[in-house]
């Protein structure tokens, strides 16, 4: 096989020299010596073709196997077949010598009639009377017309030791990058290729002519395509903590089996303890070359640091192929008893859980104590970095220890994994829940834990069930302050139903007067919440009680979050928007970690930090942090309309007409409730339709909104103004009565409340309704409020129903002025700097979205509301195009917007559904429009561009 043969030329010309010297009586010994696939073998069947070439010379072989080396005299049988009286059995001394001699006799009476080369393959397999004999024909062979011949592995414990007077070590070298570079260039492999091949053999002939062999039947195949295609792979192996499948899935038989025939065969125990060693620590480190060994020696006992080769296996395991052929061919026990020790060692050094936990989980199961909870710490390390599928992993293989854990801590540990599992399938986590719940053996326990199966279970539209559980967990119990508490629970995850929110409060009433201090504060909060809606409570008064209780109110540990979406919620709606988000970011985890969606407090603080941010006008802010999470939930069993509903009118505003329409139409309507969510979704559409001019549809859902809160016995308009865009349909649909109605009844509960916001809002449907001198006189005070207040679209839209108003009363000037100073505001609004510098879109437009051809986004709806009254009123905009942001097309923005973040090509590829190199294109793009040079800059070019340019154009 020549293509073994490369670079060897130096030692056929050194045995042909060899043998030159034993035809004129001057012999000697050469021993071919190389570890496992340097082509040992091969070299030495080529001297013996050349020399069976000539007649001068007689050729005398044999070969030695694993399996006769406990056979006495084997490999003399072989070298001498037709010898009468070799034993097949020891022999003493002086019979072995006489046996010896007796042999050395003949092999002289043979040379001396011809010359011979002795070739013997794989000596360190002889068996030792066999090896005794060689050594004896070399202290004598000087003498003698033979060339002794043999190959040996020079990684076996168990080397023959030959003098040196009479013969030399030949050492084989790997073939060297050239060889292995022009072998692979003669098949017609790509340069990467040609690299993987040099590099996953190391220069090793046997895997060289594995790997070109498996290439070789892969184009044959699959076609010269399949090895273009592959050439994309990955090569040799990069820093990173875990290998990656084989490049393009293919499947390199050969390759693979020439590591394992190493690794289940040839090696000696040393050898191939060094090679599991390092393969173990490969997996997990991304070191390379003498570091991954000075690594494996550090990891793994200390009798594999005197085992031979190590470096040579370090550098060939740096290679991912390599690598996976060894870890396939190991044997799992051998392997699980080094990944034993590895963790024992990491974890007694004080390494970071996560190294420990890598190692852990490649053993079938834990079987210590300290596993399981390192596994554990792990596992909310992971959380905290946000890689939830990672942290539950680690939480199943804890589960799994032997012997099993303690069953209150085989509870803990099931309901933490069931809250994890929950977000990506809520019937998993569900069972997940259950399962941990049955398992606490402490009925005090067993009742602490109900509230996360409950919020589970309300989430996904199972109130009946939620209340259930908690009902059953506050009479399993006789812990007091446990019963107020799950009481106050059972009322907040009551708030899905509309029959059982009433109920609650009613038992809430009754509550105060004994609940623990603990407890009290979520129980005003609740009851606050309730009478806010029925419209007995001001703003102020609301004011009035939540923040002594959050200055100075103690709070149970189990109601913390909830009593925080309490007061969040209390202070959106009083429109201290900035305190509802500082509080609702206090009680939320800090990212990238998620929130636990089985926290029923924090699934309240995430719909106040949601629609304050919308209230707020910070669209951009309102997508980049609930974009995600709704995605998460959606068909998974999770029902969040009040999310959604928010992420699609924060969309609707910035101009994403169908994304909004398309996260309105997600939720499955026929399954909806009486949950305050549902009307919050109801409330969203009608929006959406009376912005687009379809005002029955409007109507429509406006007063089904409306139905929704009656049966909450909330008329409030603080949250969902129902009457007033209803007022406005009406109005619209040529129906003043009906909506001067509605529009009265809206102002007097507005006035109630007391903020700008709700009486601007109201004062503005009111105009819509009684038209005329009144209506405007309504638009002056409305506009007048929300002067200064923190209600941008309220006041936005105003300005532009006032403009109009004082249009068509003859007053022009005034008109106009307040129709630029509403485009002026919404040009800021919509700005990615806005209102209140939030953070940018996290998660992208989708193809198709935006203007066609890839123009620029339309602008959101208030600067089309504006532009428009403008063109109608014949006056000029007072902005011009942009060249900055505005150059970009829809889907370069939303890279953009994720790049200015720090995400990397990778996340925005996952996040926008997009191929890493469609990542590179859209901002090599925006990086020219936006004339940037790095990633870093994005922010700065964006705030710099949008300045300089002013509003999008018309």
């Amino acid at each position: 096989m020549t293509h073994v043969l490369v670079e060897r030329d130096d030692l056929l010309g050194a045995t042909a020299a060899a043998l030159a010297r034993a035809r004129s009586g001057r012999g000697s010994w050469l021993m071919l010596a190389a570890p496992p696939g340097r082509g040992r073998t091969a070299l030495l069947d080529a001297a013996v073709r050349r020399a069976s070439a000539d007649d001068g010379v007689r050729v005398l072989s044999a070969r030695c196997a694993p399996e006769e080396t406990a056979f006495p005299f084997a490999l003399l049988r072989q070298v001498f077949p037709t010898a009468d009286g070799i034993p097949f059995g020891d022999l003493a001394a002086e019979q072995e010598q006489q046996v010896f001699h007796r042999l050395l006799d003949q092999l002289s009476r043979t040379a001396a009639a011809r010359p011979v080369l002795l070739a013997v393959d794989d000596l360190h397999c002889a068996d030792p009377v066999s090896r005794r004999w060689t050594g004896y024909l070399a202290r004598r062979i000087a003498r003698l017309p033979v060339l002794l011949l043999a190959t040996e592995c020079r990684e076996h414990a168990d080397v023959t030791w030959l003098p040196r007077t009479t013969g030399a070590c030949l050492p084989l070298p790997p073939l060297g990058p050239g060889a292995v570079t022009r072998l692979a260039r003669d098949r017609g492999l790509a340069p990467e290729w040609r690299a993987i091949c040099r590099d996953a053999t190391g220069g090793n002939p046997a895997l060289v002519h594995a790997l070109l062999a498996d290439l070789a039947d892969l184009a044959d195949s699959t076609g010269a395509a399949a090895l273009a295609s592959l050439s994309d792979a990955p090569g040799p192996r990069a820093a990173r903590p875990r290998r990656d499948p084989d490049p393009g899935g293919a499947p390199f038989t050969r390759y693979r089996d020439a590591l394992a025939r190493w690794i289940r065969h040839r090696a000696d125990d040393e050898s191939r303890h060094m090679g599991l060693a390092l393969a173990a620590t490969a997996r997990f480190s991304p070191a390379t070359g003498s570091a991954l060994l000075q690594e494996a020696l550090e990891l793994c006992p200390a009798r594999h640091a005197a085992a031979p080769g190590g470096p040579r296996l370090a550098r060939l395991l740096s290679h991912p192929l390599a690598l996976e052929a060894v870890l396939e061919a190991a044997d799992p026990a051998e392997l699980a008893a080094l990944h034993t020790h590895a963790a024992r060692l990491l974890h007694d050094r004080g390494a970071p859980a996560a190294a420990v936990a890598a190692r852990l989980l490649h053993l079938d199961r834990p079987c210590e104590a300290w596993m399981a909870r390192c596994l554990e710490d792990a596992a909310e390390e992971a959380v905290r970095a946000g890689r939830i599928e990672e942290a539950a992993g680690l939480l199943r293989h804890a589960l799994r220890a032997q012997p099993p854990l303690a069953q209150h801590r085989h509870a803990a540990l099931t309901l933490r994994l069931g809250a994890l599992e929950f977000p990506h399938s809520a019937e998993a986590g569900i069972r997940r829940l259950r399962a941990g719940l049955d398992l606490h053996p402490d009925r005090h326990e067993r009742a602490a834990a109900a509230p996360a199966l409950g919020a589970a279970l309300a989430a996904s539209g199972r109130t009946d069930s939620a209340l259930s559980v908690l009902h059953r967990a506050s009479s399993g119990t006789d812990d007091d302050e446990l019963v107020h508490i799950l009481r106050a629970v059972t009322a907040l995850i009551s708030s899905h139903d509309a029959v059982a929110w009433r109920n609650a409060v009613a038992g809430l009433r009754a509550l105060v007067p004994t609940a623990p201090a603990t407890v009290e504060p979520l129980v005003c909060g609740l009851i606050t919440e309730y009478e806010t809606g029925a419209g007995l409570l001001s703003a102020a008064e609301v004011i009035d009680r939540i923040r002594p209780r959050l200055a100075a109110a103690p709070i149970h540990p189990l109601l913390r979050t909830a009593w925080m979406g309490s007061a969040a919620t209390l202070l959106q709606w009083a429109d201290q928007l900035q305190d509802a988000r500082t509080l609702a970011e206090q009680g939320l985890p800090v990212p990238p970690a998620p929130p636990d969606l089985t926290d029923v407090g924090l699934q309240c603080l995430l719909s106040a930090r949601a629609e304050a941010a919308l209230w707020a006008g910070d669209f951009r802010r309102v997508i980049a942090e609930n974009t995600l999470l709704a995605h998460t939930c959606t068909g998974r069993g999770i029902r969040a309309p009040h999310l959604v509903s928010m992420v699609a009118l924060a969309r609707y505003e910035l101009g994403q007409r169908d994304q909004a329409w398309q996260l309105l139409s997600t939720p499955d309507a026929t399954t909806a409730d009486t949950s305050w969510e549902w009307n919050e979704l109801r409330y969203a559409r009608a929006l959406l339709h009376s912005a687009e001019g379809r005002w029955q549809a409007a109507l429509d859902d406006y007063l089904a909104c409306g139905t929704g809160q009656s049966a909450r016995d909330f008329v409030s308009p603080v949250a969902t103004p129902w009457r007033s865009g209803a007022a406005l349909a009406l109005a619209r649909l040529g129906r003043a009565a009906a909506a001067r109605e509605l529009a009265e009844e809206e102002l007097h509960h507005a006035r109630r409340w007391g903020t700008p916001r709700t009486v601007g809002r109201a004062l503005r449907a009111h105009a819509a309704a009684v038209g005329g001198r009144r209506g405007l006189d309504s638009l002056v005070e409305a506009a007048a409020l929300l002067e200064g207040a923190p209600a941008p679209v309220e006041r936005i839209e105003t300005l532009i129903d006032l403009g109009r108003a004082r249009i068509g009363a003859g007053l022009g000037r005034r008109g106009r002025d307040d129709l630029r100073a509403a485009e002026a505001e919404a040009v800021r609004l919509l700005s990615p700097t806005g209102a209140g510098d939030g953070p940018d879109d996290r998660l992208g437009q989708g193809p198709g979205d935006g203007a066609p051809g890839g123009a620029a986004p339309q602008a959101g709806r208030l600067l089309r509301a504006t532009r428009a009254a403008l063109r109608a009123a014949n006056a000029r905009t007072t902005t011009r195009a942009r060249t900055g942001p505005g150059a970009l097309t829809a889907a370069e923005r939303r890279v953009v917007d994720l790049a200015a973040l720090g995400h990397t090509n990778a996340q925005i590829g996952e996040a926008l559904h997009l191929t890493r190199r469609t990542v590179e294109s859209h901002l090599t793009s925006a990086y020219r429009k936006l004339k940037v040079t790095r990633r870093t800059q994005l922010t700065a070019g964006l705030a710099e561009s949008d300045a300089a340019g002013g509003g999008l154009p018309d």
